[in-house]
């Protein structure tokens, strides 16, 4: 170990090398940066050399530099790899939150381009020719396709939650169904956002069951809000209760001082219930039964980008809009194009046809099933290393929407002839675009739900280039 120590080149010498200004040429990197992974390279094997560990010994057909020279390109490849990229989604959950939940339209990706190269009006008012307010820009658009008297948006969902509970309810007592303190993705927890907002908690009924009576009993001089959360990502099901919305609104138009605010989660302005597709409750339905405030997700079932909307009685979302939070919390002119091409599509009523959210969850069967027999007819014409079989199975909807709710699909079990399916499934989560899939009794399953036909060829590539 203590020759190989000596035998480790200093950083300068490599520095005068022709490798080294090549490297900096092919990656298009600064002398300094491709000098630090060098210096990193070389901390690396020294470390390792002094704990009695030789990391150079799978490399005895190269010379100490040359090992140390294929490191750093290593490093750099790594370094100059995409660290958010495309994938293809083979698991037939729509929004998958790990994937990115939903895609955009064509039309809203081409309207994001536009706004993203050029300048924009976004805090600009082209009539007045004077000084605007980025909240006025879609606001009409969620007016009409939700009926609601006002809106706005903010960066995400949590982040209505917290402004209203924050500009409405700070230091006064909130009322909240004990079933529905609700944990989402990331430890996300209504109560502890309540806590960090200044609300004051006040948990009414049992997990199970939750009566009128409850929330009757609980409103006093202190309460400010009434809140109901969908439970969007688990259901209660045997023996339970809860107060449907049309006997809160009711309850809290008792009380001057009480507002009554629904946070609906995922959002959707689509009745996927048309479909037989879950139980999701519309915006505008909401709307109309009088609730005060209702705020969803912009990239759940609304098929938009992130975002979280908030809905409602014009003069609370005057308030949210004076808070300096709305600020903090405000989103940009892409995340704006995106939502605003998204809504036009529900008003000119094309959401099935150009949303890809919606499309995806109301795809006939039939049509999936033509898909997967494209794919297995082009796979088999290049290849004979796979066998493929169709089944019957049924795909999520995902995103912590419509717990519970499966729907029929079709899907390709496919197998290797000299790997396993574990194999199989990380070659293809590893490949130059990456394909997720489902591994079970040793097939590895791919959903064409949220596969387009566009991808089929990248999949078929896929699969012929991998290395198994």
């Amino acid at each position: 170990m203590k020759q190989l120590l000596r035998e480790l080149p200093p950083v300068h010498e490599l520095q005068k090398s022709d490798k080294f200004q090549k490297l900096v040429d092919t990656f298009d990197l600064s002398e300094k940066y491709v000098t630090k992974i060098i210096q990193e390279v070389l901390s690396s094997i020294r470390s390792q050399l002094l704990n009695g560990n030789n990391p150079l010994k799978h490399d005895q057909s190269q010379s100490i530099v040359e090992s140390i020279w294929l490191r750093v390109e290593n490093e750099l490849h790594s370094f100059q790899k995409e660290r958010i990229t495309r994938v293809i989604n083979g698991t037939g959950t729509v929004l998958h939150t790990n994937l990115g939940r939903s895609r955009l339209s064509k039309d809203a990706i081409e309207h994001v381009k536009v706004v993203a190269e050029s300048y924009s009006n976004l805090e600009y008012n082209i009539s007045m020719g004077k000084r605007g307010s980025r909240h006025d820009i879609i606001e009409d658009l969620l007016k009409e396709v939700t009926g609601a008297e006002a809106a706005m948006v903010v960066n995400n969902n949590a982040a209505a939650v917290f402004l209203i509970l924050r500009a409405l309810a700070k230091e006064k007592e909130v009322i909240v169904s004990r079933g529905q303190l609700v944990e989402i993705g990331g430890s996300f927890r209504v109560s502890a956002i309540m806590e960090e907002s200044g609300a004051n908690l006040v948990e009414v009924g049992t997990t199970n069951k939750t009566h009128l009576y409850d929330y009757e009993q609980a409103i006093t001089e202190e309460t400010g809000m009434i809140l109901k959360v969908h439970t969007s990502n688990f259901k209660t099901i045997g023996f339970t209760k809860s107060v449907s919305t049309d006997e809160l609104v009711h309850l809290s138009n008792q009380h001057e001082q009480l507002v009554f605010y629904e946070d609906l989660g995922s959002g959707s302005l689509y009745d996927f219930q048309q479909s037989g597709i879950g139980d999701e409750p519309v915006v505008k339905q909401v709307i109309e039964s009088g609730v005060d405030l209702v705020s969803f997700s912009g990239d759940k079932l609304l098929g938009g980008p992130q975002a979280g909307i908030i809905v409602g009685k014009e003069s609370l979302i005057k308030v949210l809009k004076k808070h300096q939070l709305a600020r903090v919390l405000r989103v940009d002119k892409m995340t704006l194009a995106g939502l605003e091409t998204t809504l036009r599509a529900y008003i000119n009523e094309q959401a099935a046809e150009k949303l890809p959210t919606v499309r995806d969850i109301i795809k006939p069967i039939e049509q999936i099933r033509e898909l997967v027999e494209y794919f297995i007819a082009k796979l088999q014409t290049v290849t004979s290393v796979y066998t493929c079989e169709i089944l019957e199975d049924t795909s999520q909807v995902g995103g912590g929407t419509m717990p519970g709710v499966e729907v029929s699909t079709f899907v390709v079990a496919i197998k290797h002839q000299q790997s396993s399916a574990q194999e199989l499934a990380n070659q293809l989560r590893k490949g130059s675009t990456p394909v997720i899939t489902r591994v079970k009794e040793n097939n590895v399953l791919i959903d064409f739900r949220t596969i387009t036909k566009e991808e089929t060829d990248d999949l078929v590539q896929a699969f012929t280039s991998i290395g198994v």
